[in-house]
């Protein structure tokens, strides 16, 4: 199973809860203090909203490849830098109240593109996993997961 990652940074969490919930016929999937993600089946789209600042327009924070296992992500990985693209990788990383494993490369535009897995949830584990904002804080990554 691979399905394509949207993640935006969203003034109106709630509002925009309501409305991806209403154009994708579904809830979210998790819901977290300042996030929720969605877990389309059609199109297989895993929707990331991360709660940004009060009266900012929604913006793009990142894209990613969601993937069923950490060997997809090492040949990824593998294949980006054969390609002559630069990578950052991590491994076990708490991030989106899950566990991950995941590359990171840069679109020319500057926009960040992830391939990863999550390897056990929050809920799974038996303790909480970083917040959005505490990834991005703790790791200077564009987490969103």
């Amino acid at each position: 199973m691979s399905r394509l990652q949207l993640a935006l940074r969203v003034a109106d969490l709630e509002g925009s809860i309501a409305f991806y919930s209403k154009l994708f016929g579904t809830e979210p999937a998790k819901r977290r203090p300042g996030y929720a993600n969605f877990a389309v089946a059609e199109p297989p789209l895993k929707l990331v909203l991360i709660e940004g600042e009060p009266g900012q327009d929604t913006r793009l924070d990142h894209l990613g490849v969601e993937v069923a296992g950490t060997e997809e992500v090492t040949a990824a990985t593998t294949r980006l830098r054969e390609a002559g693209l630069a990578t950052f990788t991590e491994n076990d990383t708490s991030c989106c109240y899950a566990l991950q494993d995941k590359v990171w490369v840069t679109g020319p535009g500057k926009e960040p593109w992830e391939v990863y897995v999550v390897k056990a949830d929050a809920d799974t584990l038996g303790k909480t996993a970083q917040s959005p904002a505490e990834a991005i804080s703790a790791a200077g990554c564009a987490c969103g997961g």
